[in-house]
């Protein structure tokens, strides 16, 4: 391999991570965002219930799917704790 081919080599890498790089902050952004809006409907969901320990069928499903989703996204512990007391709530229809 010469020289040319080696600076060659070397500008299109550095094209490459000049285009990879910001696509990859975006997403992680996007990320960060849509986790954020998670955490906030489960908690707008807690909050709405809390006080009489039960919650919906239709709730509780949606509460799930949203937990799951957040966890998949690298959700924290805080959102455990209240997830398992959920679990503990009487689901009506």
């Amino acid at each position: 391999m010469d020289l040319t081919t080696i600076v060659t080599l070397i500008g299109e890498i550095g094209v490459l991570v000049g285009t990879v790089v910001p696509v990859i902050v975006t997403v992680r952004k996007v990320a960060n965002g849509t986790k954020c809006q998670l955490r906030s409907e489960i908690l707008r969901i807690y909050y709405h219930n809390h006080q009489s320990g039960t919650i919906r069928q239709y709730e509780n499903e949606n509460f799930i799917k949203l937990y799951e989703a957040y966890k998949a996204l690298g959700g924290n512990s805080f959102i455990d704790k209240i997830y398992k007391e959920i679990q503990t709530w009487e689901v009506t229809t």
